[in-house]
């Protein structure tokens, strides 16, 4: 199978808060980011995950105190956690 990936991996586990606007933050984990988008892990069990579309804010947290803020689009679920692509802001 051929690897069709537009940005190489990179594995990394840090603290990510991810919102809606109008909704209540929730704190997850990336598994892996890349310049394309990241990987956050999610528990369907725990955590009420986004369907594909859905379009969220993130942000990393612990790490430093201005992390700027992106906005992402689900794109990909997985029993694991869902897949997100970075978007441009049009504010």
């Amino acid at each position: 199978m051929t690897n069709k990936r537009r940005y190489l991996r990179t594995n990394l586990r840090c603290k990510f808060k991810i919102w809606q606007d109008g909704s209540t933050p929730l704190i997850v984990y990336t598994r892996d980011v890349s310049d394309g988008g990241l990987f956050l892990i999610m528990d369907p069990g725990e955590q009420e995950v986004p369907p594909v579309g859905t379009v969220l804010h993130g942000q990393v947290q612990d790490m430093m105190a201005d992390a700027p803020v992106v906005t992402m689009e689900v794109v990909r679920m997985a029993p694991e956690g869902i897949g997100l692509r970075f978007v441009q802001d049009t504010k």
